[in-house]
């Protein structure tokens, strides 16, 4: 198989919201083109398709990575074409570079990588691993805000403020139940057995799907987590972008520790608490999205992966 295939084939295990996938490959013999495909969007609650551009960001990343393992020297241009704002990236092989271990770690972790709704332990991250995260983010020109224990008691407002809100609007509410409920796009979407059970016990909410659905959950209370906010320096395509391989960065590099993340965005998902976010920021730069990091039940399975589209809804040979 191709390097270029290959990679894009890496890059639909990428996380995305609500597992919408809204992104699309054309791959060339040393080239890819990233697309975002708006039919996969989700138009009520990301109508500027912000969180659709953190997802392709993601995309981008593990093709990057991809590419790296296979030991090719990868440029990217990112918003290659500025009469095309769905043109996210143009990747070109332009040659060999050593394979480092750092890039087979990653790639390694690509098919362990999943979103784990269920609470984490008591147990907190230490330092070294925080800063591993903060590092990886950083290194893909975004920036992560850790939360003091005031500022999650805000989150914790904030979050149940926008679930609210997006509760009392019945076109958000038809889209979720499409994204999470039986009629969705095979291969797409959040099934029952990701969703848990009953709403969990947190100071932080869990996602309402609106519905229950099969995951277990145990006696956790998310005590040992941590919760960040990534961040980007303004409120552009190509900050969005950045934020979703950072995303990505983060997201591999937390797994290869054991560490859970998951993904909040409810709060960017409303103007209100997105506002919110921002001053929790101090004005430093625009919240993308809200983590939430912590380690799992070692006694306890993860919860399965969701399902990806078949290479086709995603991939264009040239």
């Amino acid at each position: 198989m191709p390097a270029t295939t290959e990679a894009a084939e890496i890059a639909r295990y990428a996380p995305s919201i609500h597992n919408s996938q809204p992104w699309r490959w054309r791959v060339g013999d040393t080239s890819l083109d990233l697309y975002r495909d708006h039919r996969r969007r989700l138009g009520v609650p990301d109508p500027d398709a912000r969180l659709a551009t953190v997802s392709c960001g993601a995309a981008l990343h593990h093709a990057r990575i991809a590419l790296a393992a296979r030991g090719l020297d990868a440029q990217v241009a990112r918003l290659p074409d500025p009469t095309d704002p769905d043109h996210l990236a143009h990747v070109e092989v332009v040659g060999h570079i050593p394979v480092v271990p750092q890039a087979m770690r990653l790639v390694q972790t690509v098919r362990l990588r999943h979103t784990d709704r269920r609470p984490v332990t008591g147990t907190r991250l230490d330092a070294r691993t925080l800063d591993a995260i903060t590092a990886a983010v950083a290194d893909e020109g975004a920036r992560l805000w850790l939360l003091s224990d005031d500022g999650v008691v805000e989150l914790a407002t904030a979050v149940s403020y926008a679930q609210r809100t997006e509760a009392a609007e019945h076109a958000w509410q038809a889209e979720l139940a499409y994204w999470a409920g039986g009629n969705r796009p095979t291969g797409a979407g959040v099934p029952g057995w990701a969703i848990p059970e009953h709403p969990s016990q947190t100071t932080v909410p869990s996602r309402d799907f609106g519905h229950p659905g099969t995951l277990p959950l145990g006696a956790e209370h998310d005590k040992g987590a941590t919760f960040a906010i990534l961040y980007g320096d303004q409120d552009t395509s190509l900050d969005w972008l950045r934020a979703g391989e950072a995303l990505s960065a983060a997201w591999l590099t937390a797994t290869a520790r054991g560490v859970s993340v998951l993904p909040l965005s409810a709060t960017v998902e409303v103007a209100a608490t997105r506002a919110v976010l921002r001053r929790m920021l101090s004005g430093l730069g625009e919240p993308c999205l809200v983590l939430r990091l912590g380690v799992p039940d070692p006694d306890r399975p993860g919860s399965p992966h969701t399902p990806r589209l078949a290479r086709e809804h995603t991939i264009d040979p040239t």
